[in-house]
Order: structure tokens, then C-alpha cells, then sequence
């Protein structure tokens, strides 16, 4: 009786060392920023978007188009090479990027309408790929539900489609960092340009009001 009473103490003892360990390293982890939390990277993202806006203004300027949709193409073209392309999902925006200016180059120069003959080979190869697609999801519906969501995931992630489970989830954490940050530099940014715009009106507004 003696020596149960005495060693049931001590276990519980050892137990609340184990879990005050296992505390103390999770506030250690917790207490770690993540990379885009840092005063740094938020610095370098803010001077590659705000050079990447100046160019999408000087090109705005002398060819028509949707000016919110390059400037998006151009944060996010910011964000991949603020993370120097140590990500699946930053390489595949970069990538990406230099397609579309080929593919932009490639429409500027066929503008030509396109033949009877080309229309029909066009809609031919379009019912054929809608057919294709549907036959492959078909196909998937046996899948197992986790294995939807990976594949569902990985479309939703850039360059992020043909990873293992343990990577995908790795790149998705960072890549919803990134965009993290990403939301609050855009957002001190917008902020300060509208209070330089309600200055510079309020200015403007006070010296025509004022007598000759």
C-alpha cells in the first residue's frame, strides 16, 4: 500500500513535467514569426509593388485596358519575386506572368479574323475538350473525399497541382501568408494615398477661397 501511495505522486509529478514541456515548446513556436510577418519582407514588397504600379501606370498610359487587373497581375508578380522563387507557387506566378506577355504579344500581332473553316476546327476541338473534361469527372467521382480536396486545393494553389499531400499543405501555409501580407501592405498603401489626396484637396480648396 505503501509503495503505490508513494509512486502515484511521483508519476503525477513526471506527467506535469511532460506537459510543461510540451507547453513551453509550443509558446516557443508560437512566439516565432512567420516569415511575411516580418518588418523586412513587408519593406521589400512594398517598394516591388510600388514599382510594379509605376509601370503598370507608364504602360497604362499608352495602351488601353483593364488597369485593376494588371494592377493585380502586378501585386502578385510583386509577391512571387519578393519570395525570390523559393516556392512552387511563386515560380508558377512568375511563370505564369511570362506566358501571358507572350500570349498578349501573340494577339496583338493575329488580329486578322479568323476563317470559316478555323471557326469550325475551333468549336470541333472545344466540344471535344468539354466532352473530355466531363468523362474525367465523371471518372474522379469515385474518388476518396480527401483526395478531392488535395486535387481541389492544388488547383487553388499556383504551380501546386501535381505535389504530395505533405508539400501542398507546406506551400498553401506560406502561400496564405504571403497573401496575408499582401492584403495588409495594399491596405496602408490605399490608406495613405487617399490621406495625400484628401490633403492635397483640402489645400487646393483653401488657397482658391482665399482672396486675390
Amino acid at each position: 500500500m505503501s509503495s503505490t501511495s508513494s509512486s502515484t505522486p511521483a508519476a503525477e509529478v513526471e506527467e506535469r513535467g511532460r506537459k510543461r514541456k510540451r507547453a513551453e515548446s509550443a509558446a516557443e513556436a508560437d512566439a516565432q514569426p512567420s516569415k511575411w510577418r516580418k518588418r523586412r519582407e513587408h519593406e521589400i514588397y512594398s517598394s516591388k509593388l510600388l514599382e510594379a504600379i509605376r509601370l503598370v501606370r507608364a504602360g497604362s498610359s499608352a495602351a488601353a485596358g483593364p488597369r485593376g487587373r494588371a494592377v493585380r497581375e502586378a501585386a502578385d508578380r510583386a509577391l512571387a519575386v519578393a519570395a525570390r522563387g523559393s516556392t512552387h507557387w511563386s515560380r508558377a506566378i512568375l511563370a505564369s506572368s511570362h506566358r501571358r506577355r507572350l500570349q498578349s504579344v501573340h494577339r496583338a500581332r493575329l488580329r486578322a479574323p479568323a476563317s470559316p473553316s478555323k471557326r469550325h476546327g475551333a468549336a470541333t476541338s472545344a466540344c471535344a475538350s468539354a466532352s473530355s473534361s466531363t468523362s474525367a469527372a465523371g471518372h474522379g467521382s469515385g474518388t476518396p473525399p480527401l483526395a478531392r480536396r488535395a486535387r481541389m486545393l492544388g488547383r487553388l494553389v499556383p504551380g501546386c497541382r501535381k505535389l504530395s499531400f505533405p508539400t501542398l499543405l507546406e506551400e498553401t501555409t506560406d502561400y496564405i501568408e504571403a497573401l496575408h501580407m499582401q492584403i495588409r501592405v495594399m491596405t496602408a498603401l490605399a490608406e495613405a494615398l487617399s490621406g495625400i489626396s484628401a490633403t492635397s484637396s483640402s489645400s487646393g480648396a483653401g488657397s482658391s477661397s482665399s482672396p486675390a
